[in-house]
């Protein structure tokens, strides 16, 4: 990634490998060296031996079935979020009596990969692996920008050096070009080749694979930037950095103070940083730094008023969010609510039915998907609700149970959640919900509520209109397991005032207006809401200001896919309930929204969806009278080290950008860059793309690079969401997700960002 390499910078090369990097200090990364059999637990009856051995770079681990003679599979300590000990996952659970928790441990991935349950045959080798990857976890973590670097470039070294001599030969960087994804001129890759080996031994070495590597990832764009701005061509002066930040980054904190400070987090050279300028290697650090991210610092962290009341907020939502896949067959879990609470999310929804023994179970019902118990369901809520956002969370209820098994709900809300649940609610004793902060770290409960005494207890406990919505749609209703027929219970009191939002049927927005309590909440298919979005926009956005709105996907998507929350989100829609599990678009815009403000799960609704007084409507933006459209210019520069989508060694990407614009209708736009022929490495674009923006508050950009393919449908390769407002202009980096969010460090696209007014 670096331009020009310093001297300084690659001591890392001379001094000491990966392998003495991660020893020091830690004795047991010798045992998992030397690798050993764990088991590997998925079920009370899959319990299978693996040798697990973590590879000399320190940062891979690989295993094989005990029947394998060489096929070894492999999965990165970057991958790994978090290690559990003992017995800490429903599989380890179920065979808990049978290993003791001290044998026992959880590896969970990022993204939305499942986790890996081993048991090991003594506590002390559980141990050894527990604190071994911890240890290398922590490592990775602590890692600044420029030693991430040096760890990327040894990668490269160790996989292009096939016969592990610590050098490489001329054929052995051919392979390696085709590793890194470029598809390069042999007679060029030669020179090159032969440039970095000073030695003349027909190979390079430590120092000299770097002098290759620079002048592989040479990037003249970047260099050219850089000269335009220096006094003296060779460096940037504190006062040349301060006008760059001036007048192309328009930061507000382009000063002299500022400039001196990023010279000090970035510069490599201490000579440099001595005479306070900034080495061409200390420019492109802080092009691809946190500050040189389009994405802008200031707003990651929380920046919103959280005083205001919960209906002024947008709120991170999942639907059934009990399902690991697909809502006909797939797997229930507990795990499912840990990944979701700890994305942030901040409503999460149970689905209630009788079970054996008189203990509720939470499952799709009427469908093949597993049952899990509600008290296990309830306990991990409690253990994680608070984990990633102090913010309230409302907990959704699908109450399919009888009165008898309804009492044992109640009693493990109560005795479970403690004084996290909120119930002191009283009806209509005022004119709006209490705030985000007044409600730090209190658990909410949504549903079903017997009201004022003249009620009668007696109806449809579930959802009325997501129940009637998963009757008419869903395929699963065709199940031989249901009788067809739409159980009714009466309501249990000691269940009906646990609740602190009431669900209520939607009559009309009119009614509402008249008659309906802040703490009264209707649900809304994707198409019913979408109906009313189209016919009285102005209305919908009027009725949320006031209350809170569910919205969920339709029971036709038995595949548990999602709907764009954008249309949803327009109307002023809090909980837009999307399935968490499922990759795609729609869960990229989700995580781009609430990525901002400290990723607490509230985003503070533009003040156009909250104002009572002055109708917006989405549909028509530019009669607003507060309608000032931008110009958004984004020049897609070139890209950097990006993943090849299929890991055959001659295959080679042709990368193409789109940017994607998801705002009011008005708004929605994409367009797209050329593809480039054969290099995912470091293509170059140089191509302008230019949007109007009507309403820029609503907005959300989508960056996405794929694949181009004459006879197929583009690959995928990587993503970045991000709000429009939190965009920094000037020339930005957009570092890249995979499909599931993740990060897929280096790869990024380098851009100039332009906003004007019109």
């Amino acid at each position: 990634m670096s331009v020009h390499q310093t001297s300084e910078k690659v001591k890392y090369w001379k001094m000491e490998s990966p392998q003495t990097c991660c020893e020091q200090g830690h004795q047991n990364l010798e045992a998992m060296k030397a690798g050993m059999f764990l088991r590997k637990v998925k079920s009370r009856t899959w319990k299978r031996p693996r040798h697990y051995k973590l590879q000399e770079d320190c940062k891979t681990v690989a295993y094989k079935s005990s029947w394998a003679i060489k096929s070894y599979s492999t999965f990165s300590i970057s991958d790994v979020e978090a290690v559990r000990e003992g017995h800490q996952s429903e599989a380890l659970l179920n065979v808990a009596d049978e290993f003791p928790a001290d044998r026992c441990f959880t590896l969970v991935f990022r993204g939305r990969r499942g986790n890996l349950d081993l048991v090991a045959d003594s506590a002390k080798e559980a141990q050894a692996w527990i604190r071994g990857i911890r240890a290398l976890m922590d490592n990775m973590e602590n890692m600044d920008e420029s030693t991430k670097l040096d760890q990327w470039i040894s990668d490269w070294f160790l996989k292009a050096d096939l016969n592990k001599d610590g050098r490489i030969n001329f054929k052995e960087a051919k392979k390696l070009l085709k590793m890194m994804n470029v598809n390069m001129n042999e007679e060029h890759a030669c020179c090159l080749f032969m440039t970095a080996d000073k030695s003349e031994s027909g190979t390079l070495e430590g120092q000299e694979f770097v002098e290759f590597y620079k002048m592989l990832t040479e990037r003249t764009e970047v260099l050219d930037l850089f000269h335009y701005h220096s006094s003296d061509g060779q460096s940037l002066s504190q006062c040349d950095l301060e006008e760059f930040l001036r007048e192309e980054q328009l930061e507000r904190e382009g000063s002299h103070e500022h400039a001196l400070q990023l010279i000090d987090r970035y510069e490599p050279s201490d000579t440099a940083r001595k005479n306070h300028s900034m080495s061409v290697d200390g420019f492109l650090m802080y092009l691809m730094s946190r500050e040189g991210c389009i994405f802008n610092p200031e707003r990651q962290s929380l920046f919103q008023d959280m005083s205001q009341p919960l209906a002024h907020y947008y709120i991170s939502s999942s639907h059934n969010t009990y399902l690991m896949e697909d809502q006909l067959k797939g797997p229930s879990s507990v795990e499912a609510y840990i990944q979701t609470l700890k994305r942030g999310c901040r409503c999460v929804e149970v689905d209630c039915w009788n079970g054996s023994n008189g203990e509720p179970v939470v499952y799709h019902g009427h469908t093949l998907t597993s049952k899990i118990l509600l008290k296990d369901v309830i306990t991990t809520i409690a253990n994680y609700a608070f984990k990633a956002s102090e913010y309230p969370l409302i907990v959704s209820i699908e109450n399919h149970c009888s009165v008898e098994q309804q009492e044992v709900m109640a009693r493990y809300f109560r005795d479970i959640l403690g004084d996290m649940l909120l119930t002191n609610t009283v009806e209509g004793v005022s004119s709006e919900l209490p705030s985000p902060e007044a409600l730090k770290r209190k658990i909410l409960l949504k549903g079903k509520k017997i009201g004022m005494e003249s009620e009668s207890p007696t109806g449809e406990v579930s959802d009325e209109d997501e129940a009637a919505e998963m009757n008419k749609d869903s395929l699963a209703s065709e199940s031989p397991s249901t009788d067809g027929k739409k159980s009714k219970h009466n309501l249990c009191k000691e269940l009906s005032d646990l609740m602190f939002c009431k669900s209520v049927h939607f009559h009309s927005f009119e009614h509402s207006r008249m008659s309906a309590n802040p703490h009264e909440m209707s649900s809304f298919s994707e198409s019913k809401a979408r109906k009313y979005s189209k016919e009285a926009g102005s209305d919908f956005v009027l009725h949320n200001t006031r209350q809170l709105t569910r919205v969920y996907p339709s029971g036709m998507r038995t595949d548990s896919s999602n709907y764009c929350p954008v249309d949803m989100w327009n109307m002023g829609c809090q909980i837009v309930a999307l399935n968490f599990q499922t990759a795609g678009m729609e869960m990229d815009l989700n995580d781009g929204l609430f990525t901002q403000n400290g990723c607490s799960g509230y985003i503070l609704k533009p003040e156009i969806l909250r104002k009572k007084e002055r109708l917006f409507d989405p549909e028509n933006p530019e009669e607003h009278e507060d309608h000032h459209p931008l110009l958004f210019s984004v020049k897609v520069i070139s890209g950097q080290q990006l993943p090849k989508v299929k890991q055959k060694d001659w295959s080679i990407v042709d990368p193409l950008v789109r940017v994607e614009i998801h705002g009011v209708p008005l708004d929605q736009a994409k367009q797209e860059t050329k593809y480039i022929d054969n290099n995912g490495f470091n293509p170059r674009w140089n191509e302008s793309l230019q949007f109007t923006i009507h309403t820029p508050e609503l907005a959300l950009v989508r960056f996405v690079v794929e694949d181009y393919d004459t006879t197929s449908r583009n690959d995928f390769i990587g993503q970045y969401t991000l709000p429009f407002t939190c965009i920094q202009p000037g020339y930005r980096h957009v570092h890249l997700l995979s499909k599931d969010g993740t990060s897929i460090h280096p790869s990024s696209i380098y851009v100039h960002i332009k906003i004007t007014q019109l």
